[in-house]
């Protein structure tokens, strides 16, 4: 006799959704390949959530919660974190194809509570290590964490033509050296950016 495993079946669709709305956004997915891809059926794909849309966002703050738990950020290596980042991007490509996918699609709302935590989170640790001195100063934390965030992320923005001005081996290299030179805070004889 079968059993009913609904934890199994919520995982097989997020991660179904996630490979649906990577390849196709939320605009090009379909309800009905997306439950294909799950092996589940199109009706139950609305008992878990309140449409595409509604599993679009779901498939984000899933993807946000993992990235947040996996990548902990150490306010005072900034420079490794967005190497972490890169790394991250490396190995998980079809989140980083999703993210672009919700950065182009997703409507103006408000950033889901583990997003919203985390960034603010992430700042009051960038300024505790300004404080500590261990991050330059005269920029506001908030200016900082953006630039290493993209900083980090860099790579998976771009078409070929920029990614291949750097090759694969030195891009994550690329990355860490920057946000060193644009965290570190200005000593005496040692240049900056």
């Amino acid at each position: 006799m079968a059993t009913r495993d609904p934890d199994r079946k919520r995982r097989q669709l997020m991660e179904a959704a996630l490979a649906e709305f990577a390849e196709f956004g939320v605009s090009g997915a379909r309800v009905d390949r997306l439950a294909k891809r799950a092996g589940i059926s199109p009706g139950l794909v609305y008992s878990f959530a309140a449409g595409k849309e509604g599993l679009f966002e779901a498939v984000y703050e899933a993807v946000a919660e993992q990235t947040v738990n996996a990548v902990p950020l150490d306010a005072d290596d900034l420079p490794e974190y967005a190497g972490r980042l890169h790394d991250a991007g490396q190995q998980y490509p079809q989140v980083m194809r999703f993210l672009t996918w919700y950065a182009l699609e997703g409507t103006a709302r408000p950033a889901p509570g583990i997003v919203a935590r985390s960034m603010h989170d992430k700042i009051t640790a960038v300024e505790a290590a300004q404080q500590r001195g261990s991050v330059r100063r005269d920029k506001p934390a908030a200016e900082i964490l953006a630039l290493v965030l993209t900083l980090a992320n860099m790579w998976q923005h771009h078409t070929e033509d920029v990614n291949s001005l750097v090759p694969p081996a030195q891009r994550r290299a690329t990355i860490t050296d920057a946000v060193r030179r644009l965290v570190t805070p200005d000593r005496p004889g040692v240049q900056g950016l």
